[in-house]
């Protein structure tokens, strides 16, 4: 066979031992004894007499489910392609080469990704993400740039089959958003876009500049997993201002005409959340007191990280509102996480939602940090 053969033989054979690496740590035999007794327990009379203990068993066998069918269809396809290869060993086939080749690095790319999968194992990775986007200084100009993110991260969820629902719209006075906040529904949602936290920087000619001239826009995008209703964060009525207005949605429209709207600030920490999705009022603060546990919740883990920092005596920047990656239209093309240095040129992809190279490689570099 030709040297690129070999080449890709070796990436063949690497992948086998990964999977079988990867076989041996997830139990496989266990999963399945697993998925039994949750299915004995879903064909149960009383099952559904508790509705929300009834959707939690079957959202956690699905996730079990899930990983063991996606490594016995990884592991197909390696066996498939392993027989692919005797048969071209045997004899020259050049279109069955080429289909073997291009098969064999979408084996790798996939076993790349169902590890990282794996690897999200911190207590809220498996939980729906609240996004909010909030433009920088800059009017009109950052207030665009917050609606190309928003279109972007509905882009990058649409694509993985995520469910994306609009919590909270403030349109900006000519163009783009004030604010937004979205909350992404899908299984890893949040341990993917915890990559996404922090300032987003554009670079381009504006349009809305007659001059033509070249400006700078920021955004800073923050993103809190959803707690579970199991998770109680204690917030006294005293501690809370309650603030109700009237819902507007995206291009300014009104919703309804009256002031459903909520608006919640934590006075002890300056916390402020706000929904206006719901029909009713009462709905809209509920859902707001379930975005505020969420803030409260990781502002906690926030400060047991910054004292755990300060015991080991670690110079770690954990602050969200550092800028982590550059968006340059002109006068070149280029998007560059600062992180990672992981960059392409292919802006207008990323901007349609292409962001697993970056998800990746920010994901990638915390677990090697905390490896050493």
């Amino acid at each position: 066979m030709s040297e690129l053969d070999i080449t890709v033989k070796q990436d063949l054979r690497e992948s086998a031992k990964r999977l079988q690496q990867l076989r041996g740590s997830l139990d496989l035999d266990l999963k399945r004894e697993q998925i039994e007794n949750y299915e004995v327990k879903m064909s149960a009379p009383d099952f559904w007499d508790d509705n929300d203990k009834a959707q939690s068993i079957i959202s956690e066998m699905n996730a079990i489910k899930s990983v063991v069918e996606q490594y016995e269809q990884l592991d197909n396809e390696r066996k498939d392609l392993e027989d692919m290869m005797e048969i071209l060993e045997m004899e020259d086939d050049d279109e069955l080469a080429a289909e073997w080749s291009e098969n064999v690095t979408a084996l790798r790319n996939k076993v790349d990704s169902f590890e990282l999968q794996l690897l999200l194992n911190e207590p809220y990775d498996k939980a729906n993400c609240i996004l909010e986007l909030h433009p920088g200084a800059g009017g009109t100009e950052s207030q665009d740039w917050a609606s190309m993110l928003y279109r972007m991260y509905t882009r990058w969820a649409e694509k993985r089959g995520f469910k994306v629902e609009l919590l909270d719209y403030l349109p900006g006075d000519e163009a783009g958003i004030k604010s937004v906040t979205i909350m992404i529904k899908g299984h890893n949602a949040y341990g993917y876009l915890k990559a996404e936290k922090g300032v987003h920087r554009l670079v381009r000619i504006s349009p809305f500049d007659a001059s033509g001239r070249r400006h700078t826009s920021f955004v800073s995008c923050d993103v809190v997993p959803e707690i579970p209703d199991d998770v109680k964060i204690e917030i006294r009525p005293e501690d809370l201002r309650v603030d109700t207005y009237r819902s507007s949605g995206a291009g300014g429209q009104h919703i309804n005409k009256t002031d459903s709207a909520v608006r919640l600030t934590h006075l002890p920490t300056g916390i402020v959340v706000a929904c206006q999705t719901e029909r009713s009022q009462i709905s809209n603060r509920d859902r707001a007191m379930k975005m505020l546990q969420s803030k409260l919740y990781e502002l906690e883990i926030q400060k047991q990280q910054e004292e755990l920092a300060a015991i080991r005596g670690e110079q770690k920047d954990i602050a969200w509102g550092s800028q982590i990656r550059s968006y340059v239209f002109h006068p070149y093309s280029m998007v560059k996480d600062h992180r990672t240095q992981v960059e392409t040129g292919n802006v207008g992809a990323v901007m349609d939602g292409d962001l697993d190279a970056f998800i990746d490689g920010y994901l990638r570099s915390q677990i090697k940090q905390e490896v050493k």
